[in-house]
């Protein structure tokens, strides 16, 4: 089982900007994808971003396309969500996981089988 770290959760205004990184402690397979969540208080945790490891097919939320950007670096073994134009209905905790390949649809927490421990995100108005 692979141990997920994310990093780069902070404050900011709105319209800012952040970087979340999420770095394994194993290396990820291609057999793989790598996700981003996000959950709000009071709120089921929703499907946010979603990068292929061997392939470069990404998925986003309608909410951020166009606002917010996965990417990985393979050597590093991490993988980004780069947040631009934030706002105040982006707050939430941030998670990244890992999915095995035909676990289920991208966008379903249940098919992702590794969690980070998350880190928090507030955007201000």
């Amino acid at each position: 089982q692979v141990q997920l770290s994310e990093s780069g959760g902070g404050s900011a205004q709105a319209g800012g900007s952040l970087l979340l990184s999420c770095t394994a402690s194993g290396r990820i397979s291609g057999t793989y994808a790598m996700g981003w969540f996000r959950q709000a208080p009071g709120k089921g945790r929703e499907f946010v971003a979603a990068i292929g490891w061997s392939s470069d097919y990404t998925y986003y939320l309608n909410a951020v396309q166009g606002r917010f950007t996965v990417s990985k670096d393979i050597a590093k073994n991490t993988v980004y969500l780069q947040m631009n134009s934030l706002k105040p209905e982006d707050t939430a905790v941030y998670y990244c996981a890992r999915r095995p390949d035909g676990a289920g649809e991208y966008y379903q927490p249940a098919a992702y089988d590794s969690w980070g421990q998350g880190t928090q995100v507030t955007v201000s108005s």
